[in-house]
């Protein structure tokens, strides 16, 4: 299960990141809402899919309250996803 969840962070740190950072300037820059549209989707089921995770997770390894919270919002931080499998999953 910690595999699956340190897949599922990955895959949901680098659609938001392409989200924010490539789909969202062409979005408003050029007028083009192909890339929202395209990513917006699979980074919104990776997202709930991490936070069904991590809820699952909590129990088997062991995480406080605060850490539990931390490992939440770094979902809505870039380069969040980053910092938990490098901090608590590893």
């Amino acid at each position: 299960m910690k595999t699956a969840f340190r897949i599922i962070s990955f895959l949901e740190g680098v659609s938001y990141l392409l989200l924010l950072f490539i789909a969202t300037p062409i979005k408003y820059i050029q007028g083009n809402e192909a890339y929202v549209k395209m990513l917006g989707m699979p980074h919104g089921i990776l997202f709930m899919l991490y936070i069904v995770l991590a809820i699952v997770l909590r129990k088997e390894m062991k995480w406080d309250s605060k850490s539990f919270t931390i490992i939440l919002l770094c979902a809505i931080i870039p380069f969040g996803t980053f910092y938990v499998d490098k901090k608590y999953l590893r």
